[in-house]
């Protein structure tokens, strides 16, 4: 192996154009291809920035020749050489243009064949990628990746570093929490027994930063949940958390529209409209059956409360005597594309999302026809054209249940319907704010109530005299960021008042033991007067996948995990030695077969 001493980079591979020709250049990379047409060869090298061609004629320098033709795929080479302009030019290059006249080469470390293509258009299992992620990540779309998910992490800190947010950096190792996710668990060896736990969100730590006069807080955090895994959740990820001392919801929502339009024009070149829509939890679910609506489309769900009236079908009547509700949607322009087979097999998928069954309206250039035509009498013909605001070519669905399950239902016809059917184009965004969330919800299993989104969040002030006799009808100034039908980030207003802060652990049927031992040192801060204050947070990897257009998480992270929380490529978790047991003071329980 040759070292560089005497040699100095001075381009990446992925930079030369027209305008270098006649420059000396020194480059650096590994080799993407190594071609030999007999006097000439031709290396292809890439660093994160692209690729160049390095050449090398038997006629100027056969030993030069010689060395480059027995280089490999893979392998680390420096070389020196001259920009000339290409006689065969490659459109598909940024560099395609040039090429490097070299006359010098380095060989600066060699390498086996990989076990995984080094390009885009590779089809690998996603386990071998995984396994060897050091070498996945050298493909263009993964350095790629790398790049835009540094230059949207560096306009959230520019934005707020511009705003007058101080950045700090609060502990890993804390108290266990007692609602949502699952903490992870750190024994403690110098205090034997005890353990810490993973931060889930530093969110008691922001809070004690407001108390403390910071007055407005960001960091770039990591947190970390022991739940069942989905396709875009990890068990550790990025947010960007958000505090501000002396605020109004109104203050919060304005300044993070302005920081969303700062990152967007200052990543994508995209503006957005401003202000983003408001719409209430109560609406949301009520026309699209989520607090997570995609506004990219319409698709709106329709009450269709009435309708039994100008019909005899038993199941309207029967919902109708039930207080269930009559819901349909009208997926306008798709009645060719959903023809009988693809209804029934849409049918099928709302049985196995739990509905009872679905029902089916169209109407065409015939007229109006539908899943339960013998009761579909002129009366009920009108009811429905007029309600779901049929036109030709409409194709509708129906589902009959109790209200919020099947609001819920309906919604997820809705996007899958969509994501089926309709495409966007890549800078579409649609954003909106989800407000008035409730407070609570009842937990049938644990039969009490739990918050929506976490118990340090502040009641609407005219909603503060329900705590005491209505608590179900609570909300919350809580507040989440929906871009595309996904919750991107979220927050809210805090209580900042002990007495407050104690009623609702007390209704959360939160013990005085329990209150005192995870959250002692909390209510005893609120004591020493705290500011009215709130913040947000920001799913970073989340955020990144829909900027740069990806669907699954795992492209976004340098070194994920898969939906078991493995990582192949280090093979954790795994097991400890009896000595570290013992030095944790802590013993394994065998599983029982």
């Amino acid at each position: 192996m040759e070292s560089l001493n005497g040699l100095k980079r001075t381009h990446h591979c992925g930079q030369l154009r027209l305008e270098d020709v006649g420059k000396t250049v020194t480059l650096m990379g590994w080799a993407q291809k190594v071609r030999d047409l007999g006097s000439l060869a031709f290396i292809d090298l890439r660093d994160r920035t692209g690729i160049t061609q390095l050449t090398f004629n038997a006629e100027t320098d056969e030993a030069l020749y010689e060395k480059a033709k027995a280089m490999h795929q893979e392998y680390v080479l420096a070389a020196v050489g001259e920009v000339v302009e290409r006689s065969s030019k490659n459109p598909d290059l940024p560099t395609g243009d040039i090429e490097v006249i070299c006359s010098e080469l380095r060989l600066l470390d060699v390498a086996k064949t990989p076990p995984i293509y080094i390009r885009d258009d590779d089809d690998v299992k996603e386990e071998m990628r995984l396994k060897y992620r050091y070498l996945d990540l050298r493909k263009p779309r993964m350095q790629e990746m790398l790049t835009k998910r540094a230059a949207i992490t560096r306009a959230f800190r520019e934005f707020l570093y511009q705003e007058g947010f101080i950045e700090v950096e609060t502990p890993y190792l804390g108290k266990p929490t007692p609602e949502g996710a699952r903490d992870y668990l750190v024994p403690s060896r110098v205090s034997p027994g005890k353990f810490y736990a993973l931060p889930q969100s530093p969110q008691l730590y922001k809070q004690l930063l407001m108390i403390g006069g910071t007055d407005r807080y960001y960091q770039v955090a990591r947190c970390f949940r022991d739940e069942d895994l989905r396709a875009n959740r990890q068990p550790d990820f990025t947010q960007v958390d958000i505090e501000m001392s002396f605020v109004t919801m109104e203050d919060i929502l304005e300044i993070n529209e302005r920081l969303m339009a700062s990152v967007f024009r200052s990543v994508l070149h995209v503006e957005l409209p401003r202000p983003f829509q408001r719409i209430s939890f109560d609406e949301a679910m009520r026309r699209f059956g989520t607090d997570k609506p995609d506004l990219r489309y319409g698709f709106e769900i329709v009450d269709l409360e009435g309708v039994e009236k100008t019909t005899e079908f038993a199941l309207f009547h029967q919902a109708a005597e039930a207080g269930d509700f009559i819901g349909g949607i009208n997926f306008n322009g798709l009645a060719d594309v959903y023809a009988r087979k693809k209804l029934d097999k849409l049918a099928t998928f709302a049985k196995g999302i739990g509905a009872s069954g679905m029902l089916w309206v169209k109407k065409t250039q015939e007229g109006i026809s539908s899943s339960f035509n013998k009761f579909l009498t002129e009366e009920a013909k009108q009811f429905l054209e007029k309600t779901l605001s049929l036109e030709n070519g409409d194709v509708a669905v129906i589902l009959v249940g109790p209200k919020m399950k099947t609001l819920e239902r309906l919604g997820t016809l809705r996007t899958t319907v969509a994501n089926e059917n309709l495409t966007f184009a890549p800078d579409d965004f649609a954003i909106c704010w989800i407000v008035d969330f409730p407070m609570f919800e009842y937990d049938e299993e644990e039969q009490r109530y739990v918050a929506k989104h976490h118990p340090f969040t502040k009641p609407l002030e005219e909603d503060i005299p329900l705590l005491d006799t209505d608590p179900a009808s609570v909300r919350a100034q809580a507040y989440d960021i929906v871009i595309n039908g996904d919750e991107r980030g979220g927050g809210s207003i805090r209580i900042n008042n002990a007495d407050l802060q104690r009623k609702i652990f007390d209704l959360l049927k939160l013990s005085n033991e329990d209150i005192e031992s995870r959250f002692g040192f909390f209510v005893e801060a609120l004591k020493y007067g705290t500011p009215p204050h709130g913040g947000i947070a920001y799913g970073l990897d989340r955020f990144v996948m829909m900027m740069i257009n990806r669907s699954n998480i795992r492209d976004v992270i340098a070194f994920p995990k898969t939906q078991t929380a493995q990582d192949l490529m280090m093979d954790a978790p795994t097991v400890i030695t009896p000595a570290q047991y013992e030095e944790l003071h802590i013993t394994a329980r065998e599983e029982e077969r």
